[in-house]
């Protein structure tokens, strides 16, 4: 399980530092993949294996499943730790993130995410509030 919210930056070679906190339950090696919402997702290769078998029971007749599962597997790409805890972030990847220099890594649950700094202040503004979301997770059944 992943949660906190950690700000730090991008080095000039696209290398990130993975919060010490968050190392343990990410493991050796891990996923990295395009998100959704213009962030990276990060996920520990149990929590990948998890993921990819939903993506893998999609169906093949369907252009949105997939879109959906090309956008995943095609953005994905594994990494690994140095020995300063940084982990190195593809180009294709930090394009799609839009990273530049400050980063924040967020705990989503079952994943990581890596944002640009200014891209998440942004989405955050322009997204509902705790209320209205709640409000509208009552109505899926989700209830607090």
């Amino acid at each position: 399980m992943f949660f906190g919210e950690y700000e730090h930056t991008i080095d000039t070679k696209g290398r990130v530092i993975i919060p010490a906190k968050l190392r343990d339950a990410l493991g050796e090696s891990f996923i990295i993949s395009k998100g959704l919402d213009g962030c990276l997702s990060v996920y520990s290769m149990e929590q990948w294996t998890a993921f990819e078998a939903k993506l893998q029971a999609l169906p093949l007749s369907q252009p949105d499943a997939r879109a959906f599962a090309r956008f995943f597997f095609s953005g994905a790409t594994e990494g690994e730790l140095d020995k300063q805890g940084r982990v190195m972030i593809p180009p294709n990847l930090r394009e799609h993130a839009g990273l530049t220099k400050d980063v924040v890594i967020a705990g989503a649950g079952n994943r990581l995410e890596i944002w640009d700094k200014e891209k998440r202040e942004q989405y955050q503004a322009t997204t509902a509030s705790p209320e209205e979301m709640a409000a509208k997770m009552s109505d899926m059944g989700f209830l607090i």
